[in-house]
C-alpha cells in the first residue's frame, strides 16, 4: 500500500517553486498596532541590487473577499518590484473588520487622519519608511494603489495623508467620501457620488473598465476630477492614445500634464472589462488578463512622479 502524502509536506518541500510561479516569493509577515487597530503587512523587497540604495514603497490596498497575499499573486506586483527595484507592502483586511474583508472607505470613521484603517494603513508605512534594515525606503517616494475597495480607501490615504503619500493609483475604486454609509456606499457603486468634495490635487493614475457592473466608471471619472482639483480640464488631455490587446481589450490612455509639461494625472479606460484588475494573473482572483498590464502601468506612472 502507498504511503499517503500530506499536503503540507508537498507544500513544504515545494514551497520556494510555488511562490515563485505566483509571484509570491520574498514575502515577509509584519504586525502593527494602531488607533486602536492590530493591523497585519506582507512586505516584499527587491531581489539582487544594492541594499544602500534608498528605494520608493509601493502600499496595494486588495479588494473585497482579498487578503494580502492573493492580491499579491493576481497582480503580479512583486515581479515588477524585483524589475524595478521598489519595495511593496500589502496591508491586509481582516474579517474582524469587515465580514468580506473590504475596507471600510465608506464608513465616516475611516474616513479621516489620525483614527481608523487610515491610522493604521498609515502606521505600516510608516514603519517601514523609519526601520533602517537591510532596505532604507525613499520617503519621498511612497506610493498608495487599490483595487476596487482597496481603490476607494487609496484615494482616502492619499488624500488624508498627502505628506506620506507623492501619488495614488485607483483602480475600479471610488473617489474620496463619495459615500458615507452603507446605502450610500451601494448607490456611489452604481451611479457615482452624489457630493464628491473637492480636494487639494493629488498626481493620480485612474484604471477602469467601461463594462463594469460593481462599480461604474463614472466612479473613475469622480476620481480623477476630484484629485485634479481643478487644475487641469478632465475633458481636455495632454495626450491621448489608443490601443488594443491582442486577443483581448481595446483602450484609451490619456495624459494631463502640468504648465510645465510634467504629467501629473493619467487614465486608462479598459473598453468592455468588468471589475477586475487589468492583464492581472490568468485565473487570479478578479483578474482580466485580456486588459492592458495595470501593474506595468501602475509603475510607469509613479515612477515618472
Amino acid at each position: 500500500m502507498g504511503r499517503t502524502v500530506d499536503w503540507r509536506d508537498l507544500y513544504a518541500s515545494n514551497r520556494a517553486v510555488i511562490e515563485r510561479a505566483h509571484g509570491l516569493a520574498g514575502l515577509s509577515d509584519q504586525t502593527i498596532i494602531a488607533a486602536g487597530q492590530k493591523r497585519r503587512a506582507l512586505v516584499h523587497t527587491p531581489a539582487g541590487g544594492d541594499p544602500g540604495i534608498a528605494r520608493p514603497l509601493v502600499c496595494m490596498l486588495h479588494g473585497c473577499t482579498q487578503d494580502a497575499a492573493t492580491f499579491a499573486a493576481a497582480t503580479r506586483m512583486n515581479d515588477a518590484a524585483d524589475r524595478h527595484g521598489f519595495i511593496v507592502v500589502y496591508p491586509q483586511q481582516e474579517r474582524g473588520e469587515n465580514a468580506q474583508r473590504c475596507w471600510n472607505w465608506f464608513d465616516g470613521r475611516h474616513q479621516a487622519r489620525g483614527a481608523g484603517e487610515p491610522a493604521s494603513i498609515a502606521a505600516v508605512v510608516r514603519d517601514l519608511v523609519g526601520t533602517t534594515t537591510e532596505w532604507t525606503v525613499d520617503s519621498d517616494r511612497v506610493f498608495v494603489a487599490g483595487l476596487s475597495a482597496g481603490g476607494a480607501m487609496a484615494a482616502v490615504m492619499a488624500t488624508t495623508y498627502p505628506d506620506l503619500f507623492a501619488a495614488v493609483a485607483v483602480h475600479s475604486g471610488l473617489a474620496y467620501r463619495s459615500a458615507g454609509s452603507v446605502p450610500s456606499a451601494f448607490a456611489a457603486m452604481a451611479r457615482g457620488g452624489r457630493k464628491v468634495p473637492v480636494i487639494g490635487p493629488v498626481p493620480s493614475l485612474v484604471i477602469h473598465g467601461t463594462a463594469d457592473r460593481t462599480v461604474a466608471s463614472v466612479n473613475g471619472d469622480q476620481v480623477l476630477a476630484q484629485t485634479m482639483a481643478g487644475t487641469v480640464d478632465p475633458a481636455r488631455p495632454t495626450t491621448t492614445s489608443r490601443g488594443r490587446v491582442q486577443g483581448g481589450h481595446a483602450y484609451e490612455h490619456a495624459q494631463w500634464a502640468d504648465g510645465g509639461g510634467h504629467v501629473v494625472h493619467e487614465r486608462l479606460k479598459v473598453e468592455g472589462m468588468g471589475h477586475a484588475w487589468s492583464g492581472g494573473s490568468p485565473g487570479g482572483s478578479y483578474t482580466d488578463p485580456r486588459g492592458p498590464d495595470a501593474t506595468a502601468a501602475i509603475w510607469s506612472f509613479f515612477a515618472r512622479v
